[in-house]
Parts: structure tokens; sequence; C-alpha cells
């Protein structure tokens, strides 16, 4: 069997048995109140390792995933083992990481946001809902200037991180970008919010493809964006 038809039928049998359980699912949904560390499973992926193709390729959603991902999932658990953080719901423990080390905080925030930027991708990108684009016109301009904030987000971000659409509680949405594996639900992040679209600006998540091409990748991305998933993420807050 060829190396491609062994990674398209393996992803097919993830998304064909995918579980959200336990801290997973809430960090999937964008949701307050995800159960604590002892609950919590890896989540498999919504889709085949090549269903995003030609924009993010296969083999880069094969090694970010059940390596990348996988390894802050592990890390975060181990990270957590034999402590109070066990019982502790991730809004909760983002709430105060800066009280718990960089083991913590790193790996925590690889596990919650990797879970949010795999489910706000999807074959069918679909569009906004009318609420959420409504939000997007008022505090953004259109959905041209939310792609060019978001993009200039991602472009600037120096070395490794992330960027972000949030909403805070009222349902106003902001655009910004934070480092390493933070994000706008840390104490220490100055991005504050609950994350609508997570945009992971790591090398690792293009550089197979894209090489030093990041801008590339930027614009690839909002060909796979799953805006139902977001939408439902701002309708929450709402």
């Amino acid at each position: 069997m060829e190396r491609r038809d062994f990674i398209r039928k393996l992803g097919t049998g993830i998304a064909g048995s995918y579980i959200a359980g336990g801290a997973v699912a809430a960090a999937m949904s964008g949701g307050a109140g995800s159960p604590a560390a002892s609950a919590a499973e890896f989540p498999a992926l919504p889709y085949a390792y090549n269903a995003l193709e030609p924009h993010i390729d296969a083999m880069t959603m094969e090694i970010h995933y059940d390596r990348h991902h996988r390894g802050y999932f592990n890390n975060y658990l181990k990270a957590v083992s034999g402590t109070d953080l066990e019982k502790m719901t991730l809004e909760n423990l983002f709430a105060e990481v800066s009280k718990h080390g960089d083991a913590v905080r790193n790996n925590a925030g690889g596990f919650y946001n990797h879970s949010l930027f795999w489910n706000n991708m999807s074959p069918q990108a679909g569009k906004p809902s009318d609420e959420l684009m409504a939000a997007i016109k008022r505090d953004i301009g259109s959905m041209e200037d939310l792609k060019s904030a978001l993009t200039n987000a991602g472009a600037t971000r120096f070395g490794s991180g992330w960027a972000w659409l949030v909403a805070d509680k009222s349902g106003k949405l902001t655009v910004g970008s934070t480092p390493n594996q933070d994000n706008p639900l840390m104490d220490l992040s100055p991005l504050k919010g609950t994350p609508l679209l997570a945009l992971d600006v790591w090398e690792h998540a293009y550089y197979l493809k894209y090489q030093n091409k990041r801008g590339d990748y930027l614009n690839a991305f909002w060909n796979v964006i799953n805006w139902t998933e977001v939408s439902k993420r701002y309708a929450k807050i709402k």
C-alpha cells in the first residue's frame, strides 16, 4: 500500500472513530467549564489527514496532529498529575496559569489551542451565521477586513505563536495574536476574550508545504475555515 493511501485510510478511520470526551469536548466548542485533566481524552481528527488538501497537505496534518498535538496532550497530563490542577477545568487553570509554571502553561495551552484549531477547519468551509456576520461588520468592518487583520496578526507574530479572533462577554470581536502556546483565556495574555477562530503560525503547521512562505499558508487557511463551528462558538457567548 502506498504511503498516501495509508494516510488517507488511517485518517478516515480516525474520523469515523471520533470521540470528544472530557476537557476536549468543551475545548473544541469554545465553551466554558471543560472537565478536569482526569476526564480528558485525546481528540481524534474530525476528518481524514488529506481532507484539507491542497491547502494543507496530508503529511503535515499527520505529523502536526499525531506528534505535536499528542505530545502536548501527554505532557499536559504529566504536568498536572498528582496535583490539585487535575481537578481544575482548563478555563480556570488558564485564569491563573501564571502561578503554575511553564510546563503547565505551554502544554495545557498546546492541547487546548490545537483542539480548537482542528475543529475550526473543514473541507466544507461554509459561511458565517447572520449573527456572526453582523458582529464582523460592526466590529471589524467586513469579511475582507477580518481576513486582512487576522492574516496580518499571523504574519507579524515574531517566531512561533497563534493568531486569534476572539469575543468578549458582550460579543464584541477583536483580532490579535499570542506567542508560543499562549491563548486569550490566560491571565498573562494581553489579548483577552473567548477564542472563536484559532490560526496556528508555528512553522510545523506549514513548513513541509510552504517552507518559509508563511503568507501563502495564511492565505490558504481561508479556504478551509469551518464557519459553522466558529458561528456556534459565537452563539454560545451570546
